[in-house]
């Protein structure tokens, strides 16, 4: 689907003429670009990941709301994040879990079962399509793939890199976008020691050069002017990209026609290097989850802004990042005394940006915490000199 937009223009201060008559900002503007020439947005975020105290946020929320399905409401939880998912031309997520049927049974690490109800909040925030390919893809076999798969559908949600059917696996999921078509291919490193059956080679995208090559080459013969690739690897928790990743990422960058490589799996924010002409973000860290023994790398994340404009034959892509905060509530003491004051009651999914902008009833604790999980995360988004290749934030940080 498409949606009104606001494009960023990069010649959008280019006179006070312009100025006078453009409402310029972090997302540009709504009109066309200057020379005609095809342009879309694409947001691209981290790893969703429900974790049972999310559930809990979720039940918890349904109280206030009145809302949701059997009594979960993820809305309040992901709600920050929208006015920028919203604003892209094409919104692609990474859901990583298997679900379960709507009024549970649910469980958690290792062998996730989550709400289904999570994927109507991820549609409702402006997501489009998702990847559904991760280590955790197999947790419960074929049934949990094809109830995933069922929730996403039911949500409006286009996904790849799973499948039901081999004749799913087989067709390209392909977008038109301001009247571009974009494919999307989603290919994981493993999945837990566990083996994609026999009978069904098509059940989930196993990361492979050679695979990765001619998915692209099958979206391309089906009409795709456009390939984003989404890919489960790297190692967890390390917020440098492995040898192993930029070994990858570089050869998909050279040697294929690929567009836009976006990694997951890590649940930390890595580096984005532009390689070729073509980004490879490492890790866009967790979008939302809750581990169990969160390091405080973990709640951070960041959201990919990539504006795609044709020139010529090829396209160029420019990149920005707005980084992503999850407030997590502190664990009660054991004695069951009251929690600290001023301590955040909710988890919720914030834009670290736009939070301190607000400043609504901020402690001076959360503006220096956001402080530091935007610093951070532009920090690490830089170390590998994405700054000379004009990666920049999409908002940038309040004085």
């Amino acid at each position: 689907m498409t949606r009104p937009s606001r494009r960023l223009i990069a010649t959008c201060a280019a006179s006070l003429v312009l100025l006078a008559a453009t409402a310029c900002g972090p997302f540009g503007d709504d009109g066309d670009a200057a020379d005609g020439a095809p342009a879309f947005t694409v947001a691209a975020a981290g790893d969703i990941l429900i974790h049972p105290e999310l559930t809990e946020q979720a039940r918890k929320d349904a109280k206030a709301t009145g809302k949701g399905e059997k009594g979960i409401d993820f809305d309040p939880m992901m709600a920050g994040i929208k006015p920028v998912i919203s604003k892209a031309d094409l919104g692609i997520c990474h859901f990583e879990p298997v679900v379960g049927a709507p009024g549970g049974p649910f469980q958690g690490f290792p062998d996730f079962v989550v709400p289904p109800q999570i994927t109507t909040a991820v549609k409702n925030v402006g997501y489009d399509q998702c990847s559904s390919v991760s280590n955790h893809s197999l947790d419960h076999g074929p049934e949990g793939v094809t109830r995933t798969l069922d929730a996403l559908d039911k949500a409006g949600l286009r996904h790849t890199g799973t499948a039901r059917t081999k004749a799913e696996a087989d067709k390209p999921l392909i977008t038109k976008v301001k009247g571009v078509k974009v494919a999307q291919i989603a290919f994981a490193l493993g999945f837990n020691g566990r083996e994609v059956p026999k009978d069904k080679p098509w059940l989930a995208n196993l990361t492979d050069f050679d695979r990765i090559a001619a998915a692209e080459k099958k979206a391309r013969a089906a009409g795709a002017d456009v390939v984003i690739l989404s890919i489960h690897w790297g190692k967890e928790h390390q917020p440098n990209a492995a040898a192993q990743q930029i070994e990858l990422g570089r050869r998909i960058a050279k040697e294929t026609g690929i567009n836009l490589v976006i990694g997951h799996h890590a649940h930390v924010v890595q580096p984005m290097e532009k390689v070729d002409g073509t980004w490879i973000a490492y890790g866009l860290g967790n979008q939302i989850a809750r581990h169990d023994a969160p390091s405080g790398l973990t709640e951070e994340g960041v959201i990919g802004w990539f504006e795609f404009r044709k020139n010529g034959d090829d396209w160029d892509v420019s990149a920005k990042y707005a980084p992503t905060f999850t407030e997590i509530p502190p664990e009660p003491d054991e004695d069951g005394g009251a929690l600290p004051k001023g301590a955040v009651k909710d988890h919720r999914l914030l834009d670290v940006a736009t939070a301190l902008r607000a400043d609504k009833g901020l402690t001076t604790q959360q503006r220096a915490r956001y402080r530091l999980a935007f610093e951070r995360t532009q920090g690490t988004l830089l170390n590998r000199g994405a700054s000379e290749d004009g990666l920049k934030p999409l908002e940038k940080l309040p004085d």
